[in-house]
């Protein structure tokens, strides 16, 4: 009978503990992760910025929104983009709740004074003095008192020169906008408008080719690193979810491609072909820029791109010829200007027309599991 009492109030208490437990579970108050995905919606706070997000012919784009976009798949939820303009405001909408994550290219070191953790390391940067070649290129700190510098207002390079104006040099002056970004103030520098600026070094590698009359004259402060960053009053769900994400070779993978697409041109870089170019622009291409628009209506093109396509096969020359014989402004061989009834090559209306037609029947040849962009960079591959 004893053992028969004993038995029953080890029952009991099983039952207990796990009433308990069941209890303890139910009560248990959602994480900022269970939440996301209740809600079905991961808010992303960013800039608008070549190096982050920007809107193009197909959509949105950049680095830092393809690779927020995967994450918030990889969740299985929807991403809403809020765009601000500076450091400080993006900080706030992570304060308030506004936002759940900023991936706005913000590095660990500009914005360790703010309430936020981070998630991993995947890019570093520097910011950079430049100027404008065939003008006294600064050696020094000092050097910028002889010139005129500006950055934009609230941002991280303001912060960087308040710095060295408190530690180094009380005499260091320049100039905050509140109107302008890096592109342009970088701009301002090639038009002689300003001497210096200073930028990041990720966004003046992608404006370098479009203005080859600048450069770097030195390096200022130390190389920072790139993170997500998220409130630091937030539970940990999120962040560990970041972690789980970068970790994956899919996204290894994904950010090799990021990579190549938006900086892969960057090692590239050829000073004589971007003034060749940029020469080009303004002497040659105004003669054909009604022919590539046209072209473009037709077959649903950005006129730009024929133009590019133009550029890169004949550098606009309507009389260009290659040892394999093809010819004219489009480079068409005799067979296919045959098919597209073009009767003359060297005509460059006709030359654009047909080597945009050529180019949107490869482009309709593609199975229609290939979406845009990716059909136009194929059906370009193809072309070429």
């Amino acid at each position: 009978m004893t053992r028969l009492l004993n038995t029953i109030r080890n029952t009991r208490r099983v039952l207990t503990t796990l009433v308990v437990v069941a209890l303890l579970v139910s009560s248990r108050h959602p994480t900022l992760l269970d939440r996301i995905i209740e809600d079905g919606r991961l808010i992303v706070v960013t800039r608008n910025n070549p190096t982050t997000y920007y809107e193009e012919r197909h959509g949105a784009t950049g680095y830092e929104y393809e690779l927020v976009e995967s994450f918030a798949d990889y969740l299985g939820v929807e991403l809403e983009l809020m765009v601000v303009d500076n450091l400080q405001t993006a900080m706030e909408a992570l304060e308030n709740g506004d936002a759940h994550i900023s991936a706005a290219g913000f590095t660990k070191e500009q914005t360790s004074g703010y309430p936020v953790v981070y998630g991993p390391t995947y890019s570093s940067i520097s910011e950079q003095i430049v100027y404008r070649l065939r003008t006294t290129k600064p050696e020094s700190i000092e050097d910028l008192q002889t010139g005129r510098l500006m950055v934009p207002a609230k941002s991280r390079h303001a912060r960087t020169l308040r710095h060295w104006q408190k530690t180094e040099l009380p005499s260091l002056s320049w100039r905050e906008t509140s109107e302008l970004d890096a592109s342009d103030l970088l701009q301002m520098v090639s038009d002689r408008e300003l001497d210096f600026t200073l930028v990041n070094s990720n966004e003046f590698r992608l404006m370098r080719s479009y203005l080859p009359n600048l450069d770097v004259a030195f390096t200022l402060g130390e190389i920072q690193t790139v993170a997500w960053v998220m409130p630091r009053r937030a539970d940990d769900s999120l962040r560990d979810r970041t972690f789980d994400f970068f970790y994956r070779p899919e996204t290894g993978v994904l950010m090799a491609e990021l990579s190549e697409r938006f900086y892969g041109h960057v090692g590239q870089f050829d000073y004589v072909g971007a003034h060749r170019f940029l020469r080009h622009s303004r002497k040659v291409l105004p003669r054909y820029e009604k022919d590539f628009k046209a072209a473009a209506e037709k077959h649903g093109f950005d006129w730009r791109l024929l133009a590019a396509m133009g550029y890169q096969e004949s550098h606009w020359n309507p009389r260009a010829r290659s040892f394999t014989g093809v010819r004219g402004l489009m480079m068409l061989t005799l067979r296919t200007a045959g098919e597209l009834g073009v009767t003359n090559r060297l005509d460059p209306s006709q030359s654009i027309a047909g080597g945009s037609r050529y180019l949107a029947g490869l482009r309709e040849r593609l199975d229609e599991s290939v979406h845009e962009p990716d059909r136009t960079w194929m059906a370009l591959a193809a072309y070429n």
